[in-house]
Parts: C-alpha cells; sequence; structure tokens
C-alpha cells in the first residue's frame, strides 16, 4: 500500500511545498540525499524524493535505536546504566581518535555518543542468529547479514530505506514490537535529544563508509502536543570531496523541513 501511496503523496509534496525548494536545502550543503516524513494524525507521508526513500543502505549507527531494544530484552546488559569495560586501546572512526570512547560506558551514554565498540561487544553476545530473528519479527531492513566482520550495520550488504526506518520507528511508538514494555520504555527515553516546552525529539544520527562513498543518516520522531512526526534523512556525497558541514547538514536539514512542514 505504501508503494501506492508515495506516487500519490510524491505528487502532492511536490506541488504543496516545492521538491525543487526543498532540493535547495541539500545543494546548499553540496550534497544529495532525501528527506522523508510521516504524519501520524493525518497518516500522510512527504518525500523529497520518492525514489530515494525506497533505495536500502547501510544504517550505521541508526541500527542502535534496535540493537538497544534487543540487548536490553535479551539482559545482554542488565539495564541502560550497567558498564562495559573499556579495553584501553584508542578508539577512532575512520582514523579519527574520539576521546568519548576511551572510557567505560553504559548503554545511554554509548548511544548518546555512537560508542562503535561498546555495540560490538554487545553484538557478539547476541549472535546473528538471534539478530536474524529479531530483524524479521521487526520488519527492519533487508536481512542480509553476510558480512564476516561483527558490525553488520556498519559494513557488508545489509540495508534499510528510509521508508523502512520510519515504518520501523512508528512500531516502536506504537509499542508493535517484540519486546517488553519496560524494555521499549528504556529506549525511547534514551533515544530523547530535544524536550521543549512543546516538543520533544527522539532520534539517532549514523554515519559510514561503502564503495567510495559516505552515508549519512539522522532518524527520529517528533511529538508535540497534538501529533508525532516521523522523520528520515539520508545524505550521501564521495569520500574523498571535503566537506567539514556533513555531519550538520543531516539534523539541520531535517528541522528545515519539519518547520516548513509546520511541524514545529
Amino acid at each position: 500500500m505504501r508503494n501506492i501511496l508515495i506516487v500519490l503523496l510524491a505528487f502532492t509534496f511536490t506541488n504543496a511545498f516545492g521538491q525543487t525548494d526543498f532540493q535547495k536545502l541539500f545543494d546548499s550543503f553540496s550534497l544529495k540525499g532525501s528527506t522523508t516524513v510521516y504524519d501520524l494524525k493525518n497518516k500522510r507521508w512527504f518525500y523529497t524524493d520518492s525514489l530515494d526513500t525506497e533505495r536500502e543502505t547501510l544504517p550505521a549507527s541508526t541500527f542502535k535505536i534496535l540493537n538497544s531494544l534487543i540487548a536490553l530484552e535479551n539482559k545482554v546488559v542488565a539495564d541502560e546504566s550497567q558498564l562495559i569495560k573499556w579495553d584501553g586501546a584508542d578508539k577512532t572512526f575512520f582514523g579519527t581518535k574520539i576521546e568519548s570512547w576511551n572510557k567505560d560506558t553504559d548503554l545511554k551514554t554509548a548511544y548518546k555518543n555512537s560508542t562503535i565498540w561498546f555495540y560490538v561487544e554487545v553484538a557478539k553476545k547476541i549472535g546473528r542468529k538471534k539478530y536474524k530473528k529479531y530483524l524479521k519479527k521487526c520488519g527492519y531492513g533487508n536481512n542480509e547479514l553476510t558480512e564476516k566482520g561483527v558490525d553488520f550495520w556498519n559494513y557488508g550488504n545489509f540495508g534499510i530505506s528510509p521508508g523502512n526506518q520510519i515504518e520501523f520507528l512508528i512500531k516502536l511508538y506504537k509499542n508493535d514490537l517484540p519486546f517488553s514494555k519496560t524494555t521499549l520504555d528504556k529506549v525511547k527515553e534514551i533515544m530523547i535529544s530535544e524536550n521543549a516546552e512543546n516538543y520533544t525529539i527522539r532520534d539517532k544520527s549514523g554515519w559510514t563508509k561503502k564503495n567510495g562513498i559516505d552515508i549519512g543518516w539522522y532518524v527520529g520522531y517528533l511529538q508535540t502536543n497534538d501529533n508525532i512526526y516521523f522523520f528520515a534523512t539520508r545524505i550521501t556525497k564521495n569520500i574523498n570531496d571535503s566537506n567539514p558541514d556533513f555531519s550538520k547538514a543531516r539534523k539541520e536539514i531535517t528541522i528545515a523541513i519539519l518547520k516548513e512542514l509546520k511541524a514545529i
């Protein structure tokens, strides 16, 4: 059904808000990409690029939402505050040392800092068989787990589309996932990045590289007093192109579009 709505509502989005104008947001950062939004109250999908919303790529650290749910549900960590010991080796992200990763870390801090090594340790205990079970039950991604390295969400052929990201987030919001309410509530809590007077944002960013391309994500949902807006923005660039705005562009583009949609 959503594939049919893509054609109809992408047309609505283009005419009501101007797809070309939204593309200027990506152009202003010298980036390619798209933003997909779902308005829960009015049951409406909005797309800046209806084709891109169906294209699958690695989820990178946005997978930490589901990974946290699985870890808590299976008692891989007792709760969001249980520490896992740092091994003492400096941790890097594509060659850049990340100081915040070089310490004992708990789940809520690892989520906030996107601490890769923490989730790698978690993944070792969960195992591929259990991951495949949860991916199928949650309807998350393509279930392609042939990557030999532990963090299949950063490397290999595992993939998810922006539309699928939002479908998963809707299930999370509605507690329509195979996890206890306690687990769901804990993850929803650690997802909060902004808690303003009139709205709350729960989100996760992600960044990885594949086939010479930087892939950046910003996904989550905005909860206002009377509605919920789910969003998934994905940006890309050539890894050889220097772009100091790549990291911040993910959220800035998303917020600009949400403001244009009168969500904020």
